[in-house]
């Protein structure tokens, strides 16, 4: 048996596909259907999903065949790469889906109002590195505001004080170690 005999047993799936599209013909959809679901399972597999996420998602794909088949045009596309196309899309989707989360997830209203015991504790924290703060010398505790206060790059800081690159990093790498041993003498 040559390779053209066995080509020549194969379905047309476009024609296949008109079949479903034009007569709603159940037999051509289940033959589609075998055929095409374990190898756009695979496909599946192969892009990265789990066998159980990629079944549910041929299922998905085999039913959008058979809901949307009248979309389905041969002048533009096969019926394996319009197919194949529906699952590419039904995979990115469900990556979208996984990566955002369900609305029942988000948080809604405002957020809880922190006990007294945690807003004593933040209160005397910030107070103690307040403390801590103004016990620096003063041309450290100026690079840690304009650092972590104000935002600015570690560049930015230089440009804007005149001052070498290695002397800012130099102060505020000082600065940090003296408020860390500060805030764990509390």
């Amino acid at each position: 048996m040559s390779a053209g005999t066995a080509d020549e047993n194969a379905p047309d799936w476009a024609a296949v596909l008109i079949r479903i599209r034009d007569n709603r013909d159940e037999a051509a959809f289940v033959a589609l259907f075998r055929h095409f679901a374990p190898r756009v399972k695979a496909f599946l597999m192969r892009s990265g999903a789990d066998a159980a996420q990629a079944e549910e998602c041929v299922q998905d794909v085999m039913a959008t065949v058979w809901q949307k088949a009248a979309q389905f045009d041969p002048a533009r596309a096969s019926a394996a790469t319009w197919i194949f196309t529906i699952a590419r899309n039904r995979r990115i989707d469900a990556l979208r889906k996984q990566k955002r989360p369900e609305p029942e997830d988000l948080p809604w209203g405002p957020e809880a109002e922190p006990d007294q015991e945690d807003r004593l504790g933040l209160q005397q924290e910030t107070e103690h590195l307040g403390a801590a703060l103004a016990s620096l010398p003063a041309k450290q505790r100026d690079l840690i505001e304009k650092a972590y206060f104000g935002d600015l790059t570690h560049s930015e800081i230089a440009e804007a004080t005149g001052l070498p690159l290695g002397t800012i990093k130099s102060r505020i790498r000082l600065a940090l170690q003296r408020l860390r041993h500060a805030m764990d003498r509390k």
